[in-house]
């Protein structure tokens, strides 16, 4: 057995706390300009304070909560040395899952863990994550930063967040208020989001070797500047959509894709038909399964395909919906409507026959 003389300590084992101090002192300027109103204090004690008072104004105020990561799109951050984006992703992944129930997204809380703390680093990630907070109009209250040497490399991280939502009880959206008639209007995604990097990473890299500084003409810049696209956020528009028009459901596009995800807030004896043709995906879809010759049912159970966010409503709605996302920017289009389900009632939780996909895609 070998031994090693003086005493142990916990930088000698990989953490170093001085470092921490000085990434919590570099963040708290992007912390404060994610806030609200509703905020006591700041960051730096042991919990974060939300007045829950101003629920009050609330009939019945249902507390909706989610918590998500990035995935191996962290990976991608880490290889491009751009720590400021991936916070967004966070963001957008925890509270456009809140909205879908039409809660309004409070506040959030993060965990990063490194293999070693690079300050600037770690503030640099807490930056994304405040940006995100703000666009998505919640506040960030707090969060934490490990340390985990020999678990991790010195320069890899992961992230995770966790959100608090409000919504009023005669105001909560889901399956129980999609009709017959209703329309479903299709909310264009900024790219791959936060989903399916292990089957992209696996096409691009493994397989095909790419380098992330590679020009891709599709793209019209490097690879790992298209696969960096920071995740659209979609609550404030989703909120305003609620202010505007009657909606009844919205559904989050993630892991698993479009007819997976619209699946969960389709009744059991009505059937989503989604048309193709009304929409293209994006240049980096049609590149995964070209150079992975990956199947288009392959593409579409792993990826969004180029949607996002989908909102269900009436039909007399759509016209209005349609406006409301034009006025704010938001890429938006019917794609498709709601009927009966051919075979009446399906068994209990069965989604295979929920959503069907028709056509091919636009040119």
């Amino acid at each position: 057995m070998s031994e090693t003389t003086g005493a142990a300590d916990y930088l000698a084992a990989g953490v170093d706390i001085e470092a921490g101090d000085h990434a919590v002192e570099l963040m708290k300027e992007w912390v404060k300009k994610a806030t609200r109103p509703e905020v006591v204090g700041g960051i730096g004690g042991f919990a974060g304070l939300f007045d829950a008072s101003a629920l009050k104004r609330y009939e019945r105020p249902l507390l909706a909560s989610a918590t998500d990561g990035v995935g191996t799109k962290a990976d991608i951050a880490r290889r491009m040395g751009v720590y400021d984006t991936i916070g967004q992703d966070l963001v957008g992944m925890v509270v456009d899952d809140l909205v879908v129930c039409g809660a309004e997204p409070l506040f959030m809380t993060d965990y990063i863990c490194v293999g070693k703390v690079h300050p600037e680093r770690v503030a640099a990630i807490v930056k994304g994550i405040a940006e995100g907070c703000s666009l998505a109009g919640c506040a960030l209250v707090g969060g934490e930063t490990a340390e985990h040497p020999g678990l991790l490399g010195a320069d890899e991280f992961d992230l995770a967040g966790a959100g608090t939502g409000v919504v009023e009880a005669d105001r909560l959206l889901g399956a129980d208020l999609i009709r017959k008639g209703d329309v479903v209007i299709a909310m264009v995604s900024s790219g791959l989001h936060s989903n399916g990097y292990s089957l992209v990473r696996h096409v691009l890299f493994d397989r095909a070797g790419w380098a992330l500084d590679r020009e891709v003409p599709e793209f019209g810049r490097t690879l790992g500047e298209e696969l960096l696209e920071p995740t659209r956020i979609y609550a404030s528009d989703c909120l305003a959509l609620t202010r505007t028009t009657e909606v009844h459901a919205f559904s989050h596009i993630t892991g698993g894709g479009l007819a997976s995800n619209l699946a969960r807030v389709v009744p059991d004896h009505l059937q989503v038909t989604v048309d193709r043709g009304t929409w293209t995906p994006g240049a980096v879809f049609d590149l995964v399964g070209a150079v992975g010759r990956v199947t288009r049912q392959e593409l579409e159970k792993t990826l969004n395909m180029g949607v996002g966010m989908v909102a269900v409503v009436p039909a007399e709605s759509a016209d209005v919906a349609l406006a409301t996302f034009a006025d704010r920017g938001v890429d938006a289009w019917v794609a498709g409507s709601v009927a009966d389900r051919p075979h009446g009632h399906a068994e209990r939780g069965g989604n295979a026959e929920a959503v069907v996909l028709t056509s091919d895609y636009g040119g």
